[in-house]
């Protein structure tokens, strides 16, 4: 529902990671995995999440979806470990080990760099030929008929700097966690209290706005976005202050909110 609500194709969809094993993190799992089928789904989807999901994750499929259509791949994670999970051409995907009640990470999402952009108006000055451009995008200088040497950084324009995006789901305040994450561009970090509840953060394994703040702080983040409010705070606003007194680019995350990273 909320896929459709935010008008987010389906097919869009090919990998799942799943932090932990509490229900508001896996419990519409099964139910998003059968409505994909139902509209024909073919491709592949691939789970990510602890070893213990599987044996459950299978039984359900097979009760539920025997006649499925495609292909459920499930993967393994070792929550206690920072690794590289998944990998592309433009993309990797790391586990961030947390601590909550059970075994938890967080996911970070990094580009991986990309080339520096031609000055075309340069390539055309020195009559340099189409087939150097991948050497010149690669870092090389170009080198004139008469001997002159043209320095790259004057033939190509500097890359956009790699995104990233840290997920930092359930967990109680850990203060080594920006080591993990050093420069982040958005931090998505639990903020289940507030500064009058830190014992209960402390007893259940959660975190205080506050300390989500000392985390993109520590980091250098360039943008917090605090989640996971208790229902004793009608107005996550509190939250938010106590944040940004430590954090001033710091969010509140919504239903359906869009965030640009």
């Amino acid at each position: 529902m909320q896929l459709r609500r935010s008008r987010i194709r389906f097919t869009k969809i090919g990998h799942i990671f799943i932090s932990h094993l509490h229900g508001d993190h896996c419990f519409g799992l099964i139910g998003m995995i059968s409505t994909f089928g139902m509209l024909g789904r073919t491709a592949k989807l691939h789970i990510y999440a602890t070893k213990d999901l599987g044996p459950m994750l299978q039984s359900q499929l097979d009760m539920f979806c025997d006649r499925l259509g495609y292909e459920v791949v499930f993967h393994p994670i070792d929550t206690r470990q920072q690794s590289v999970i998944y990998e592309d051409r433009s993309l990797s995907v790391t586990t961030i080990p947390l601590e909550h009640r059970i075994p938890t990470c967080g996911f970070l999402f990094k580009e991986k760099p990309t080339a520096p952009h031609i000055k075309r108006e340069k390539i055309d000055f020195y009559h340099i030929p189409t087939s150097q451009i991948a050497n010149i995008k690669a870092g090389a200088d170009w080198t004139t008929e008469d001997g002159d040497i043209i320095p790259n950084a004057q033939l190509v324009y500097p890359a956009e700097q790699p995104r990233s995006y840290a997920y930092c789901s359930d967990t109680r305040f850990i203060p080594t966690l920006h080591t993990r994450i050093e420069g982040v561009t958005s931090l998505y970090h639990e903020s289940t209290y507030g500064d009058d509840n830190c014992a209960m953060a402390e007893k259940y394994y959660h975190s205080t706005a506050r300390q989500a703040a000392q985390v993109a702080r520590d980091a250098h983040a360039r943008q917090l976005i605090l989640g996971h409010y208790s229902s004793r705070y009608e107005n996550e606003n509190i939250l938010l202050e106590e944040a940004k007194s430590v954090f001033e680019n710091t969010i509140l995350a919504e239903e359906n909110l869009v965030v640009d990273v």
